[in-house]
């Protein structure tokens, strides 16, 4: 289930947060949020330097791991959230 999706594209110290995102519907901070909802300018601006370093790593992580579904848009992961993740969509 949840556990085969790869993680190590991410900085170390948002892989947890991203973890409880994507597998509980847990809202991540607002950096996490600015990037799972497709607004680059608030991630920019929320980001430290090494999640800036990594926004590409981002996209990539996103692109070929994350669920379809829980990014994209503000109103993707607001649902995301509602339904609990995979564990809310999976039960």
């Amino acid at each position: 289930m949840p556990s085969e999706i790869d993680y190590s594209l991410l900085p170390e110290h948002m892989r947890d947060g991203m973890r409880r995102y994507i597998e509980n519907g847990i809202k991540p901070g607002s950096f996490q949020v600015a990037v799972l909802s497709n607004d680059l300018m608030e991630a920019f601006k929320r980001a430290d330097d090494v999640n800036a370093a990594a926004m590409q790593n981002y996209a990539r992580f996103l692109y070929n791991h994350a669920p379809c579904g829980c990014f994209g848009s503000p109103a993707h992961v607001t649902d995301w959230i509602a339904n609990g993740g995979l564990e809310g969509l999976l039960a």
